[in-house]
């Protein structure tokens, strides 16, 4: 792609993301979330791959859907109370269009199906920035509009994608693939909490981001989208593979990593708001997942392929390791130590 192209279209989703995150008003939140989507359109399909071009006709179609239905939510609201601010959604039909809108932005469950396959069919960089970036303007809306949406709603739906999340990304095979399945149960414990302590879902967010980044940029260091591929890769970068290994458990949410953190404050406050049973519920869901995640550690670190096929084996690189995957792996893994000061501000 054109460096001036790919320039303005980093510019344009930045600025729909600030446009999304410092309003108040529901057309310019709205018009945010649109340039957003305008902008990564080209990105997805920058390869020319009949893949991608269909990743991108999904990822338009999803979010067009999604954008309209946030429109529409917030004329209903305007309708009935007289009000576009986005904290004063206060009309029950409009907060219920509003969660799926939301949903549907995210790749909740029941509004995930375009998610893995739209991963699948872009790269590493860009799944990194549908993973992490593309969800902040969501997240800052559920954030804005939290008091006013159903709890009981958003702990079922959290709970699916928790569950929906680790049961699909157990058979696959695709690294992009069980990384949006993974994203979809992390998605499902920010959920879960938003209603009764919305900051704690932010912290989340901020760490999962950390983690994904962590995940992905390393992948892409190693030039890796498959698990077979991933099998052979410890011969070229075996400190790279190692600190992967790391930053994957931490993604899976195991002490004393990074991960462990914000699961932990969530099952605090669950508990602490009566709800034992969903902290419970969405604790051994989240077994599933971590099923996954030790599939891809053990992948990452293997010296010898487990079964009899040839592979070509990769030749030890001594190129270095990139400065911001060393600082995004370090935080990723070692974080927890800091987690009292964190605990106070939320």
């Amino acid at each position: 792609m054109n460096p001036q192209a790919k320039l303005v279209f980093t510019i344009s989703l930045l600025l729909g993301t600030i446009i999304t995150i410092s309003s108040n008003h529901w057309i310019m939140a709205w018009a945010g979330l649109e340039i957003n989507t305008l902008a990564v359109l080209p990105l997805i399909a920058k390869s020319h791959h009949p893949r991608a071009i269909e990743a991108a006709t999904k990822y338009f179609l999803a979010q067009a859907t999604a954008s309209a239905l946030v429109l529409f939510s917030s004329m209903t609201n305007s309708w009935y109370t007289g009000q576009w601010d986005i904290t004063q959604l206060t009309h029950p039909v409009s907060c219920l269009v509003l969660t799926s809108a939301i949903a549907m932005k995210l790749g909740l469950v029941p509004f995930h199906f375009w998610f893995p396959e739209v991963l699948q069919g872009s790269s590493l960089t860009t799944g990194l920035l549908l993973s992490t970036v593309m969800k902040f303007p969501p997240i800052t809306l559920f954030f804005m509009t939290s008091h006013s949406l159903n709890p009981a709603l958003l702990t079922c739906m959290a709970l699916s994608s928790t569950a929906l999340g680790g049961w699909m990304g157990l058979n696959q095979t695709q690294i992009r693939k069980i990384l949006a399945f993974s994203s979809i149960s992390h998605l499902g414990w920010m959920t879960i909490i938003i209603s009764y302590n919305p900051k704690l879902t932010l912290l989340n967010f901020y760490l999962y981001s950390l983690m994904t980044a962590a995940t992905f940029l390393a992948l892409n260091s190693i030039k890796v989208s498959k698990l077979s591929t991933l099998m052979t890769a410890w011969t070229k970068t075996p400190m790279l593979s190692t600190t992967l290994l790391l930053t994957l458990l931490s993604l899976a949410g195991l002490p004393p990593l990074t991960g462990f953190l914000p699961k932990w404050l969530i099952i605090q406050e669950l508990t602490k708001q009566s709800m034992a049973s969903a902290a419970i519920a969405i604790s051994l869901l989240s077994l599933l997942g971590l099923f996954f995640y030790l599939r891809l550690a053990y992948c990452a670190t293997i010296t010898l392929p487990p079964h009899t096929t040839n592979h070509m084996k990769h030749w030890h690189t001594n190129k270095p390791t990139p400065t911001s995957v060393a600082i995004l792996i370090t935080t990723s893994t070692m974080l927890l130590p800091v987690s009292p000061m964190i605990s106070t501000i939320v």
